[in-house]
């Protein structure tokens, strides 16, 4: 133990009396030179962000938005403007009541989630503390198996929308709401955009499961099974 100790302690005298590490004010000073000349425009950005973000800070809440998620909440409304007058259109040739029902209340939710997004663009704010109520609206019961599945042939010159065609589009565009809204989610650093996004992504989620109800109702979306043995196979592979 004392040879280690006998050899480290000399080691630390050598290296302390080196020049090359006793000259340390000229590495030091290196350094030091270096920081300040890279600090004066880290200074000025952070001068120059707090003067972007001011225009912000006098209007409302002061909410403070990365360049990303100002930009990801933008598109989002972009989108749910279109989808919403694109609603008005199938709403008006879906001919099944059931199905104009489930449009009709699909499209309330989503201008609510645009108004929602606005506010907070506009540093409205939002209320962060009520969590996102479940409104899955469970219409049919879920048929498991294939009977007699069929596809028609598209009809390229169609000027009308059949309620199966309705029906599929809607449940396209919240499956990928759902995936794109939670991609934004997670990219947010701001509380309330990343809440606004993850509560969107949810309520695509729910309002796809209510147009797949009616798809898989009619025969139009039919979920294939696996056989028995092969599921109960693949289970007991599993072990606790």
């Amino acid at each position: 133990m004392n040879r280690y100790q006998n050899q480290y302690g000399t080691q630390q005298n050598q290296f302390a009396n080196q020049n090359q590490y006793g000259n340390q004010n000229q590495y030091g000073g290196t350094q030091t030179q270096t920081q300040n000349r890279y600090q004066t425009p880290y200074r000025t950005q952070n001068t120059m962000q707090g003067q972007n973000m001011g225009m912000q800070n006098d209007n409302g809440s002061g909410l403070r938005f990365g360049a990303h998620e100002f930009l990801e909440t933008q598109e989002a409304l972009r989108t749910k403007a279109a989808h919403i007058e694109l609603y008005g259109v199938m709403i008006s040739q879906a001919q099944d009541p059931h199905l104009r029902d489930i449009l009709t209340n699909q499209q309330r939710r989503m201008v609510q989630g645009y108004n929602q997004g606005l506010a907070l663009l506009m540093n409205h704010g939002m209320q962060t503390n009520l969590p996102h109520t479940p409104q899955m609206n469970v219409y049919e019961r879920t048929q498991i198996g294939l009977n007699h599945p069929q596809s028609p042939a598209p009809n390229p010159g169609t000027t009308t929308l059949s309620d199966r065609t309705i029906a599929q589009v809607a449940l396209d565009l919240h499956k990928a709401g759902a995936r794109t809204a939670m991609t934004w989610a997670l990219e947010c650093v701001q509380p309330q955009i990343r809440q606004y996004h993850a509560t969107g992504a949810n309520t695509c989620q729910e309002m796809a499961y209510e147009c797949w109800q009616f798809l898989n109702y009619n025969g139009y979306y039919q979920v294939p099974q696996l056989a028995d043995h092969t599921m109960r196979t693949i289970i007991e592979s599993y072990s606790y």
